[in-house]
């Protein structure tokens, strides 16, 4: 016979004494009807862990160098591919969404396992109490400076506590999910709508004070109002004191119109509910969003954004002031030493309203106008009122110069394709907080945009059950606790800022 010769040449993808197909040849016949049988090509006869680092699902193929094949997936742990699609007998069918919720999942758990952890990494590199002391006694950093960056270490160390809601009828359990909670400006109550299974929702206010040890403990008042509308947008207004009442935005239902309710807070008491002061209601329907000014000289002014107008109206008075724009207005605030109204649209359009001029269909009432390039989802104004914060539905956090309409800053790592989503302000501690649509709440330093910490939900991530926050550094009023107020489905976490918070009377180490 005659004897056959191997080519010497690894380049023809076969050579003698290890029949080792190339990498060329390997991904050009890994793709037929096979299916889970296929095997991920081997280089440099390494072991198949050897060249398959951990990655996520979806996105495993190019991270680790494996070809990507049309309808199918990686599996880099098994070193195989899982078709995408149902078999032929339709059973186990596995999609592209189904992966990437396992690995964000996957991930949730390691951040709370992380979270769990007594000892947690800085925020900064280097950054603890005893080294900002150090520099703080040997004059190398400015009171300002100091205090900034200990509340950044402090964020660093919040740690999940439960709250459990106190109230007088124990037989009726909160059951409902938690759609938005807001916090008055002393941050001793706060209004709470929960979603009702049967449709609609259900408001309330939560009261809340801290105990001589260094615990904080939750009232729910008993005198619950239910609404077969959804609630769009909430404020705290001052009408006869500080947050006396409550404005609500309510979308119409069914034969239902939509409106705009100011309701007394001493509703939601179970001390002195007969007296509830003025109780109103305006027929304003698609109202967006909504803001109170507490502008002295337009003490009892509140704003409405609608779908192509902004209204302005006195709650005592009744007299209203339309403003006509060419699209939805989404979020308002108003500043606070001048009456400026800042709204922010669904296209982008960031504009202010001063108060003092009367509208013309011009539009030269618009004193200032800057842009996103999606829509606006919140604004917030500065105590220096020469800065506004703006989110918008591309996840986009920015810091503006009002005087010359020019980003200043951007906070990064934000999470948001499409929701209607706040942020949140407190520059006491000098921070930034936002809820992502991913479920994570993050904290970054207001002056440097600087991300802080990213705080996984307990539950698992959905586009329903967005967990909704309160930062302050007073929970419970003049005398409460410092730290983060978490709501989600229908749990109530605490994220204290002091270590030695303690919980049930017991030291929460």
């Amino acid at each position: 016979m005659k004897k056959w010769k191997w080519p010497k040449d690894r380049r023809y993808g076969w050579y003698r004494g290890n029949r080792q197909r190339s990498f060329s040849d390997e991904q050009w016949h890994g793709y037929n009807d096979a299916g889970p049988s296929h095997r991920a090509p081997q280089r440099d006869n390494r072991p198949a862990h050897a060249s398959s680092p951990p990655a996520s699902s979806s996105s495993s193929n190019s991270n680790s160098g494996v070809p990507e094949l049309p309808g199918f997936y990686f599996d880099p742990e098994k070193n195989r591919y899982f078709r995408l699609l149902p078999g032929h007998n339709n059973c186990n069918p596995l999609t592209k969404d189904q992966l990437q919720e396992k690995e964000r999942e996957k991930q949730r758990h390691q951040r709370l396992a992380e979270d769990e952890k007594t000892t947690k990494k800085a925020p900064r590199t280097g950054l603890n109490t005893s080294l900002l002391l150090q520099k703080r006694h040997l004059g190398l950093l400015p009171e300002n400076s100091y205090c900034r960056l200990v509340h950044e270490v402090k964020v660093s160390g919040m740690r999940r506590h439960k709250l459990e809601i106190q109230s007088t009828d124990n037989s009726n359990p909160n059951t409902d999910n938690f759609r938005i909670i807001v916090g008055d400006s002393v941050c001793e109550r706060v209004f709470t709508v929960n979603d009702v299974s049967h449709g609609g929702c259900k408001y309330g206010i939560m009261n809340f004070s801290s105990g001589s040890r260094g615990s904080l403990s939750v009232e729910m008042c008993d005198n619950l109002y239910f609404t077969n509308r959804k609630v769009n947008s909430i404020c705290w207004a001052s009408v006869n004191y500080p947050d006396s009442h409550v404005l609500l935005c309510l979308v119409g239902a069914a034969d239902t119109p939509g409106c705009v309710s100011l309701l007394p807070a001493s509703l939601f008491s179970n001390s002195n509910p007969d007296q509830p002061g003025m109780l109103c209601s305006f027929k304003i329907s698609t109202a967006w969003s909504c803001a109170w000014c507490l502008n002295p000289q337009f003490d009892k002014t509140f704003s409405t954004g609608l779908s192509r107008r902004v209204i302005v109206k006195d709650a005592e008075t009744g007299r209203t002031q339309t403003y006509g724009v060419g699209t939805d207005v989404l979020a308002q605030h108003f500043a606070l030493r001048v009456p400026v109204l800042f709204n922010g649209c669904r296209s982008g359009e960031i504009f202010s309203i001063d108060l003092r001029q009367r509208g013309r269909r011009d539009h030269s009432w618009k004193a200032k106008r800057f842009h996103h390039e999606s829509a606006i989802t919140s604004v917030r104004v500065l105590q220096d009122e020469n800065y506004l914060l703006a989110a918008d539905m591309l996840g986009q956090i920015k810091m503006w110069d009002v005087r010359v309409t020019k980003p200043v800053l951007e906070y990064k790592g934000h999470n948001n394709e499409h929701a209607y989503l706040p942020i949140h302000v407190n520059e006491h501690e000098g921070l930034l907080l936002a809820v992502g649509q991913d479920c994570y709440t993050r904290l970054w330093s207001l002056k440097d945009g600087h991300l802080l910490r990213t705080i996984p939900s307990p539950h698992p991530a959905a586009n329903d059950m967005i967990p909704s926050v309160v930062f302050s550094s007073n929970l419970g009023g003049s005398r409460g606790l410092p730290g983060l107020l978490m709501a989600v489905r229908h749990d109530l976490y605490y994220f204290p800022y002091n270590t030695d918070y303690q919980e049930g009377g017991e030291l929460c180490l």
